[in-house]
């Protein structure tokens, strides 16, 4: 394709270059779920402030405390939360948690100034900014659905390089809610290279970037050339991509990826730090508080639906509650994984003899370990599945210390192979009941983009990370996407 014809694609498809409207929809999306905190906050007080001595209040009077919302705007505002685009989930969380700890704080002390004591309203706004982050992302989300689905929100980019990396963030960008970009245009340097790839236009000359600006005023270039040569690299950039107000560069180490890689300068000479973080005995030990807490609290929680459950398959068939199953831990190590029984008593029986006499479903099993349509699982086997009910009772391994409420999927020996050289770094840290691939895909999610997860994860890590995953992972099973 030719720069005139791009000219006749382009015009008939976008009309916007910048991220104006992703911004105003992420203001009153923020707007919305403060309001809705504030309510809930006040909602409670109502309801049980007799429990604390505090007078009651009227739940609807939130809306009167309107004034307070341009102070939550400005401050996740200097917490660059807008325009929200290319913005890791964990990241988010901590921008909006910080952002909302430092407004309701504000407004609840200068509340006791004003007043000199502490009241109902006070109360509300502690309830209120304790719920905050997560009404935030909860709404974060859905908006970023909606702009994803209706494509209003989608940044036009343009991507240099048709290889397989430049192919690779074009397939990232293009199925990506989160991003906010959208590929519009490839630029290449191979004149005998295909014209189109998955219907972005493909333009076989990297010099244009200057007119590409001047004439579409697109804002945003990703460079993913790792191979060009490091002069030739620098000539294009100098020449063509600094045209872009923003340009990102893909390294030749895409493959390590970490949201908390840091530059470190060596007298001069530029280091990327992407320091394992799960490495570190004091992580780890917050890692182990976080799930203790968590585990022991939410452990009571549920603990009503995990006897309703356990007297629900003594019923449905014959056999025990709990089903325990040999898997690999931490460095190698074996421990037993507790889960509710899902399938018939005499389910390795029955395996065997599906995979002798159907190389169908010998074939995916070797591929995944999973069956998508498994004769063998009960009927409340199904729900418990679909549902990840069946995982709760690896709390019991949490509390031993054999897994940790995030990180890999454990495995069986078996499996091993499937993570080739990777098997050791990804299994120098506890299994999770949940993690990356499970809220990224599920079961639906192969052994290559498992090990890619998995990595990501570890490269990642933070508490962070680890409490979005855990936000995630209630999303995810509540669709029941991915499980079976």
């Amino acid at each position: 394709m030719n720069l005139a014809d791009f000219d006749i694609w382009y015009r008939t498809r976008y009309r916007r270059t910048s991220s104006s409207l992703t911004t105003t929809a992420f203001i009153f999306s923020d707007l919305f779920a403060i309001l809705l905190t504030f309510a809930w906050g006040f909602f409670l007080v109502r309801m049980y402030g007799f429990l604390f001595d505090f007078k009651s209040i009227n739940a609807k009077s939130f809306v009167t405390y309107w004034p307070y919302l341009p102070v939550f705007i400005l401050i996740f505002q200097l917490h660059k939360l807008y325009p929200g685009v290319s913005l890791a989930p964990s990241e988010e969380m901590r921008r909006f948690f910080i952002g909302s700890l430092i407004a309701y704080g504000g407004i609840m002390m200068s509340r006791f100034i004003e007043h000199d004591v502490w009241d109902s309203v006070n109360t509300a706004f502690l309830i209120s900014g304790l719920f905050s982050t997560l009404f935030l992302l909860t709404a974060r989300s859905v908006t970023h659905w909606l702009l994803y689905k209706s494509r209003l929100g989608g940044i036009p980019t343009v991507i240099y390089g048709s290889g397989v990396t430049g192919k690779l963030v074009a397939d990232c960008l293009l199925g990506s809610i989160r991003t906010g970009y959208v590929p519009v245009l490839i630029l290449d340097d191979n004149p005998l290279g295909e014209d189109e790839y998955k219907n972005i236009p493909i333009i076989h000359d990297t010099s244009v970037g200057h007119e590409i600006v001047k004439r579409y005023n697109i804002k945003m270039a990703i460079v993913a050339m790792h191979k060009l040569d490091p002069i030739k690299l620098k000539n294009l950039i100098n020449t063509s991509v600094s045209a872009f107000r923003y340009n990102v560069l893909i390294p030749n180490f895409f493959n390590i990826s970490s949201i908390w890689m840091s530059v470190r300068d060596f007298n001069g000479i530029l280091g990327i730090d992407a320091s394992n973080k799960l490495n570190m005995p004091f992580n780890l030990g917050i890692k182990r508080f976080m799930d203790l807490c968590m585990v022991i609290f939410g452990g009571f929680l549920v603990l009503p639906i995990l006897l309703l459950v356990a007297i629900l398959i003594k019923i449905n068939s014959p056999g025990p509650v709990l089903y325990k199953q040999k898997r690999l831990g931490i460095n190698g190590k074996h421990f037993y994984a507790y889960k509710f029984r899902t399938m018939a008593i005499d389910a390795d029986e029955q395996l065997q003899k599906l995979l002798e006499n159907n190389p169908e479903l010998k074939k995916e099993w070797d591929e995944n370990h999973k069956l998508h349509n498994d004769p063998r699982i009960t009927s409340l086997g199904k729900f418990l599945r679909r549902t990840s009910i069946d995982e709760f009772p690896q709390l019991i391994n949490i509390l031993k210390g054999e897994m940790s409420l995030v990180g890999p999927r454990p495995i069986v020996d078996k499996e091993i192979e499937k993570y080739g050289e990777d098997y050791k770094r990804v299994f120098s840290v506890k299994p999770g009941l949940t993690g990356m691939w499970q809220v990224s895909g599920r079961s639906d999610s192969n052994y290559l983009d498992r090990v890619a997860y998995d990595i990501y994860y570890l490269q990642s890590w933070s508490v962070w990370l680890d409490l979005w995953i855990i936000f995630k992972t209630f999303g995810v099973v509540l669709v029941g996407r991915g499980a079976y």
